[in-house]
Formats: C-alpha cells, structure tokens, sequence
C-alpha cells in the first residue's frame, strides 16, 4: 500500500498493491496493521455502498457533526467519480478550502477523509459504485451538509445539471450554516 501525501494535512490517497496474473488481480482494500504502519490508525465500524444508475450524479457535500463526525475511506468498485472535500476545521490554516480527486475502479485508488471534512462525489460513467468505511454510525440528528453548487467554494463540478437527492437539493450555502462543528 502507498501513501500519497495530499493538500490537506490528515487527508491521504491510499494505492492499494495489485497482484496481476491471467486470471485478474488480487488485492487486499483494508489491512489494519499495514495502515497502522503507514499512519493510519482510524476503527472503521461499518461499510457503505453507493450505486448511481447514471453519469453526473452527485451526492453531497456531507458531514457529521461532533460529536457523531465520521473519517470516512472511500474506493471506487465500479466506474468512476469526481470526488470533492471541504476543510471545516475552523483552527485549520485551510478552513473552507476544496480539493478534487479523481478515484475509479481503474486506478484503484482510496480517499481516506478525516472527521471536520464535507465530502461529496460526482459519478462520471453510468453504474458507478462506491464503497466507503466510517469509524461513526449515522445519526440524523447530527447529519448536516452544504449546497454542491456554492458560490463560495466555486467547485468546477464536471456536470451543468446533476441528478440530485431532494435533500442534496436543498441543502445550505457555506455561509448559512450555523454551526458546521
């Protein structure tokens, strides 16, 4: 497993080892101790998985409040997305900055997102699934997010008009969330 260092301090690209023959690949997508040794010591509690029919969906930008936030491990099993974090830490020197990943089922590679972080993803094929592990269960009461097209972050989403969740829809603006904590 390498680790590539990222923009944001906490946040990690993770390239899992490939072992390739004539059959396929084999290749381990979680090992404890190997993150362990890399710097990665999160207790991830349960897995998720998304599946978009279509290209240009996004869901998001999502986080959990404290004291429910979630470090999140992200993968792509099948397709591809555009996948987009938001820095929420308030004592952070990159508070309310972005970045943009792109992770697929092609160049295997994982998102690790700190708690204090919004996520969210664009799918840029159809039948795009993701797969991700938090270390928090979900818990309405502390379930928050911010309106993917933000004037404020001007996130360059790959899609004029997103295949949207009426919750995602009406989500806030950055600037209207009262306690992103």
């Amino acid at each position: 497993m390498e680790v590539i260092e990222t923009y944001f301090n906490d946040v990690k690209l993770l390239e899992p080892q490939l072992f390739q023959d004539d059959r396929g690949f084999f290749s381990e997508s979680y090992n404890k101790k190997i993150l362990e040794r890399l710097g990665v010591t999160h207790t991830f509690i349960q897995d998720n998985i998304s599946y978009s029919v279509k290209a240009g969906t996004i869901r998001g930008l999502h986080f959990q409040k404290e004291p429910k936030a979630q470090t999140k491990l992200v993968q792509v099993l099948q397709g591809a997305i555009y996948d987009v974090i938001v820095d929420l830490r308030t004592a952070s020197p990159s508070y309310r900055q972005w970045q943009g990943y792109i992770l697929s089922a092609d160049n295997r590679r994982q998102l690790l997102v700190p708690k204090g972080f919004a996520h969210g993803f664009c799918t840029l094929v159809p039948e795009t699934i993701v797969m991700y592990k938090v270390d928090e269960y979900y818990s309405p009461m502390h379930d928050s997010g911010i309106h993917w097209n933000d004037e404020q972050l001007a996130i360059p989403w790959p899609v004029k008009e997103p295949i949207l969740s009426e919750k995602d829809r009406v989500l806030p603006k950055l600037n209207e969330c009262e306690d992103i904590k």
